[in-house]
This record gives structure tokens, C-alpha cells and sequence, in this order.
């Protein structure tokens, strides 16, 4: 599963992950909104989940480091 994501993939990921909307990873990642929505939507097929929270869940379970630990 993460395995697969390439590179780019998983920094739009890790921004999802981290709460960010699509704009704001746009702009971070120095792309297009457009270009933000079709890694997500790989991201989201090749996780193989159907919601944000449930890849939030999937990273966690992965320890990718993509959220930052709750103090």
C-alpha cells in the first residue's frame, strides 16, 4: 500500500494527513490545486480507503511521522 505511493504522492499525503486543504498543499508544494487532487485521489485508491480519517487512522497504524505526536 504506502509502499506504492510515489514520492510526490506521499508528501500530499502527509499534508492531508497534517489537516491541510488541497489549496494550501498546493501552494506548500509549489503545484496546482488540480495537480494536489489527482495525487490525493491516488493516494486514496492505493491506500485503499474511502475517507481522510480513515487514512489518518492507516498512517498512524504505518508510524509514516506524518502527524506530529499529540503532547
Amino acid at each position: 500500500l504506502a509502499e506504492s505511493l510515489t514520492p510526490r504522492e506521499r508528501e500530499v499525503m502527509e499534508a492531508v494527513v497534517r489537516g491541510l486543504m488541497n489549496k494550501q498543499i498546493a501552494y506548500e508544494l509549489g503545484i496546482s490545486e488540480v495537480t494536489v487532487k489527482l495525487h490525493r485521489g491516488n493516494v486514496m485508491r492505493k491506500m485503499d480507503v474511502r475517507s481522510v480519517a480513515e487514512l489518518v487512522r492507516k498512517a498512524e497504524v504505518l508510524g509514516d511521522g506524518a502527524r506530529p505526536p499529540v503532547s
